[in-house]
Formats: structure tokens, sequence, C-alpha cells
């Protein structure tokens, strides 16, 4: 086991999201008592939703926090499957209102001019990000580098400038835009969050060498830039 992942798991989702918004809230108070702001980068679905509603109700300077998405669906934000809206209706709730939002949706015509538009609004978040919060799905992908797209080399390529991409993954509903790996690894601290058996054995066989194009999360696993924390509950 490589001593630049730690590897946290819990009881159950109520702890880990319990424990988990702690770590969340030190960070994000370490950063602005050092910097004078923080930057929360957080990912959607349903696997985050209760870390949510715990982080919100953290005594944490809000107004002086910035929080974006590792990825968003191309649709409207009022969209049930938008992640800008998951973030409003479960985290930008009471005191955590305060927090500065940036979406990655957008007026553009297109998801890839979408991309570059979201990539300069990316500018106002300060980085390096302080902590960037990603899932994993059971095909190995994060944020929205998915193994069957044709924009992964695009995104895992690190000789590529932080911005945003395009994605139309095969498996996945609507057109998407995520961040590229090089965008995410411009962080302080990565954490990984996955719940349930069968996300585990994926995240197992990750751990192994192999193909990124295979399961994508590797390229986050293997890479020695930034620590990760993998937290994880049955």
């Amino acid at each position: 086991m490589s001593s630049w992942i730690h590897e946290h798991r819990f009881p159950d989702t109520t702890a880990l999201a319990r424990a988990l918004a702690g770590e969340i809230k030190v960070d994000l108070e370490e950063a602005i008592a050092a910097r004078g702001s923080a930057s929360l980068v957080v990912s959607g679905g349903r696997t985050p939703v209760r870390l949510f509603e715990h982080l919100r109700d953290e005594r944490i300077d809000w107004g002086k926090v910035w929080i974006t998405l590792a990825d968003e669906r191309w649709v409207d934000t009022a969209s049930e499957a938008s992640n800008e809206r998951l973030v409003r209706q479960h985290l930008l709730v009471g005191p955590a209102a305060a927090a500065h939002f940036v979406g990655l949706k957008n007026p553009a015509p297109t998801p890839e001019a979408g991309a570059q538009w979201a990539s300069r609004a990316l500018t106002r978040v300060p980085r390096p990000y302080d902590l960037v919060l990603l899932g994993m799905g059971e095909d190995g992908h994060t944020a929205s580098l998915f193994p069957s797209s044709l924009a992964l080399a695009k995104g895992l390529d690190l000789t590529a400038a932080p911005g945003c991409l395009a994605v139309n993954a095969l498996q996945a509903p609507h057109a998407r835009i995520t961040l590229n790996l090089r965008a995410l690894l411009d962080s302080r601290r990565i954490v990984i969050h996955f719940e349930g058996t069968v996300k585990w054995q994926v995240y197992q066989k990750a751990r192994l060498p192999g193909s990124t194009a295979e399961l994508p999360i590797r390229s986050v696993l293997h890479q020695k830039e930034v620590p990760v924390d993998v937290f994880w509950a049955p």
C-alpha cells in the first residue's frame, strides 16, 4: 500500500459523512487562515448527498469559500440530472449559501464551446484547489472521464493546460463537461469518496498496475503529485 494513499473505512455511510465533513471543514478553515480564501471542487451523483447535508451545517466562514464542480451534465441547471441543482439543493443551504459557487453549465450553444467558457469561468476559483472531492463509478470512471469516451486520452493528457473538456461517453446519459486530469491535480489534496462492496472491488483492481483507459480512476490513484485519501463505507 502506497503511503501516498490513505484509506479511511467506516461501518456505515452516516459515520463516513460525518467524518468527511469534519475533515473538509478543517481543510477549508486552514486555507482561509493561511491564504484568506478556500476552494472546494465537488462531484455530483447520489453518493455525496448525505455528506453535503452534514457539511452545510459546519461552522465555516462560508463567504470566503469558493465551490465548483468536477463535472457537469450538459442539461439545464433546473433539470434533475444537473449536478449544480444537486449542490444548490443539498450543500448551498443556510450559512453555506454564502459560498461563491461557479457552475460549469453555461449559455454556450454546444458542450465544446461550453467547455471553453467553463475553463474561463474557473479562473475565478483560487488554485491550487484546496480539496478536490471525487467519486468513482462501477466502471472505474471519475469526474466524467469514462472508459468508453473518445475524449478520454485528451482528458488524461498531463501536458494539457488545466481546464475543461466536452465528453460524449457512449454508456453515460447526456453530453458532459469535465475538468481534465491536469485540473484535478492542480490541488493540494484529493479525496475519493465511494460506497458499497462492488465499488470497493473496483477500487482494489484499480490499485493494481494497469491501463488508465480501462479504469480511468487509476490516473488519480497512481499519480505522485497530490496526496489522496479514500473514504469508503459498505
